[in-house]
Formats: structure tokens, C-alpha cells, sequence
């Protein structure tokens, strides 16, 4: 008997699939699309939040590879606890990287520059000059330096800034100078005038960002949120924004989805968009060759990709 492979995306649209496996479609819909039992290599499907990821999974006996098409793999890691011995899960490194940075750069250009005011006041036909700060000359901190991270730092290069500093789980040095431990975080917040989070949300960085953190940026400084919502406390940003001391644009919040009525709406410096950092049209060529890698490596019992995880 074959053995299935659970795919978010239709298979027929993948080319250079193996063979050797029967495929099934489940992108976190009511119904398995067969059963879970014979399940070997499981596609997680893409942004349906963490009940859905895991629902399949306590009937997945006999899985070998848990594969996300996200960066993160929090919304799938409380689940390994109870899988057999020996179940890799892989993110999806190489997938996301443009988008996110992409977006990370049009946070930071569009709230320093004040565009979300520029589009009320046409909204308004109003004509609303004024000078506003530019990302040239600025001092930058990426907070959460992999692969992510070093993307927004290439988009960051063309932008003139006077300084481009980087935080990781550890000190590393790159072609591009220093990464500095967490430990450093509080002697080079109060410099920065832009801090970008792109850390994965872990034990060490959920609520990363409190009021300390936050009361060490220096005044009128810029948070830009493409990571987690729960690195940030938003209690506690919320306190700094409605000061007025600092300004903030966020891709990701805590809650999530933001409801109605939340006072993250309408704070002032406040620039949010719905978590869409992967959402673009770069998102399915890259995860489509992902898939297709991970399954001709794994068909051929060769070492997999982006494995952060094996379970014990």
C-alpha cells in the first residue's frame, strides 16, 4: 500500500512530484480529504491559525515530515510533544524572505513618511504639505537576524542610513558587520531610530518587546512589527504610542486578527496592516518548488531542508 502525502496546494499544479506517493489536497477544511493514519509527509496549510495546523496531527501515526509554508513554526510546535519519535518539522525558509522585507521596508518609508496621513487628506481633498522624516541617515536595529532578517538589510543598503545594526539569539559576524547577542538589545535600543522585528516567536522573545524595551527607544523612534504579535506587549505600546512618544506599524498584533473596536486602531502614530508580510504573488512559485524539493528528498531518503525540529 502507497503512502499519502497531505498537500495545501493541488499536486497536479506541482511539477516534478514523485511518483511514489498518493497525493491528497487539505487546506484546513471540515472533512480530511482521507485518512490521517497513512499519512507520511503533511503539508501544513498555510495561515488557517493554530487549530486547524494541528487538528490532523494526533491521528497522524505513522508521519514522518511536518512541512510548513510559513517562517515560524510556532503554531505547529506544541503538537510534537505527542507525534512518534523521529518527526522532522521543517519551515519554510526561502519562501518568504522577499515579501517580508519588502514589506518591512514599505512600514518603515510609508509611516516616516507620513503616507497614511497623505491618503486621509485625499480621502479629505486636502492639500497636506509638510516636511517628514526621511529613513537617509537614520539608524536602524533588526531585531531577529536570519535569513529574514538579512533580507530587510539588503533593501535596507540603497536607503543612505548612517547605520545598520543587528540582534540574534547569538553573537555571529557577517560579511556585513556584527551580530550581537539579545544580551546587547538594551545598550543599542537608544540608538535607533528605526527597530525592525523579524525574530521568530520562541520562549525567549514571546513579550520581548515591554515596557522596558520600549522605554529604553529613544523619542519619536519608529517599531516595525513583521515577526510575531506576541514578541510585543501591546499593553505596554500602546501606553508609549498614545503618549505620542513613539510611532509604530505593525504586519502582526496581539490580538489576532485585531478586532473591531481595539485601541490599536486609532492610536496615534499608529500605521497596520493584517498580517499579509507573505501574501503576495511571490508566495506560491517558491512554496511550490519547497514542496517539490522537500518530496524528491524525501522519496529519495535524502536529508531534508529548513528541519527545526525532530521529535524524541
Amino acid at each position: 500500500m502507497s503512502a499519502d502525502v497531505w498537500l495545501p496546494v493541488h499536486a497536479e499544479e506541482i511539477d516534478g512530484l514523485p511518483d511514489r506517493f498518493d497525493y491528497r489536497f487539505w487546506d484546513g477544511g471540515p472533512e480530511f480529504p482521507a485518512d490521517p493514519a497513512r499519512c507520511v509527509f503533511y503539508g501544513v496549510p498555510y495561515m488557517k491559525g493554530p487549530e486547524v495546523s494541528v487538528r490532523p496531527l494526533r491521528e497522524m501515526t505513522a508521519v514522518r515530515v511536518i512541512q510548513t509554508l510559513t517562517a515560524g513554526i510556532d503554531h505547529v510546535q506544541p503538537a510534537l510533544p505527542g507525534l512518534p519519535p523521529g518527526v522532522r518539522l521543517c519551515n519554510a525558509r526561502g519562501v518568504h524572505e522577499a515579501s517580508t522585507a519588502e514589506l518591512a521596508l514599505t512600514l518603515t518609508l510609508a509611516s516616516l513618511r507620513g503616507i497614511p496621513d497623505f491618503i486621509r487628506g485625499q480621502d479629505a481633498e486636502e492639500w497636506r504639505q509638510g516636511f517628514r522624516p526621511a529613513l537617509a541617515d537614520k539608524s536602524v536595529l533588526i531585531v531577529g537576524y536570519g535569513s529574514i532578517g538579512s533580507a530587510i538589510e539588503d533593501r535596507l543598503t540603497p536607503f543612505e542610513c548612517a547605520r545598520v545594526a543587528r540582534i540574534a539569539r547569538s553573537a555571529r559576524t557577517t560579511p556585513r558587520g556584527p551580530v550581537h547577542p539579545l544580551t546587547e538589545l538594551p545598550a543599542l535600543l537608544p540608538d535607533a531610530d528605526v527597530v525592525i522585528l523579524s525574530t521568530p516567536l520562541t520562549d525567549a522573545t514571546r513579550g520581548l518587546v515591554d515596557g522596558g524595551f520600549l522605554s529604553r527607544m529613544k523619542d519619536g523612534a519608529l517599531l516595525v512589527n513583521v515577526s510575531r504579535g506576541a514578541v510585543v506587549d501591546t499593553k505596554a505600546l500602546l501606553t508609549q504610542v498614545e503618549t505620542g512618544r513613539l510611532r509604530a506599524a505593525l504586519d502582526v498584533t496581539d490580538p489576532e486578527p485585531l478586532p473591531a473596536g481595539h485601541p490599536l486602531w486609532h492610536a496615534p502614530g499608529m500605521l497596520i496592516t493584517p498580517h499579509v508580510g507573505g501574501l503576495t504573488s511571490a508566495f506560491l512559485p517558491r512554496a511550490k518548488r519547497l514542496l517539490r524539493e522537500q518530496l524528491v528528498r524525501f522519496a529519495a531518503d535524502e536529508p531534508l531542508v529548513n528541519v527545526v525540529a525532530t521529535t524524541t
